[in-house]
């Protein structure tokens, strides 16, 4: 019998953070999870997900990588953490004033001999 060696395995490198290999650019999740970290740079779901399958760059994968590290672990010891405190504009609760309410009619009229299904054969 003649020696069978086992193929060569390509292993590509992983960069910091990566546990699973780097989907194509046109997979459905991919695109969604770059465009929402775009989006949103301050999403954990999305910092989390682009770290995990290695679509970022080397260097922005090892910033995200160590502030998805301290999120995780600060989640298991029980401190609360929030990305960063925005501050939203409050919203005014006016209500709309009518100023005048006429007794306008803008020319149509219910009934009448006009209408659908009235047509003179």
């Amino acid at each position: 019998m003649a020696d069978v060696k086992p193929s060569v395995v390509v292993k590509e490198e992983l960069k910091p953070g990566q546990k699973f290999p780097t989907p194509t650019p046109g997979f459905g999740d991919r695109v969604f999870y770059e465009t929402l970290l775009r989006q949103r740079p301050d999403s954990a779901m999305a910092q989390e997900w682009c770290v995990n399958y290695g679509v970022l760059p080397s260097e922005e994968a090892a910033k995200l990588f160590k502030v998805v590290t301290k999120r995780k672990k600060n989640q298991k010891s029980g401190v609360p953490v929030s990305p960063s405190p925005t501050k939203k504009p409050k919203k005014s609760s006016k209500k709309k004033k009518i100023l005048r309410e006429d007794g306008f009619e803008a020319g149509m009229q219910v009934g009448g001999s006009e209408g659908m299904g009235n047509a003179a054969i």
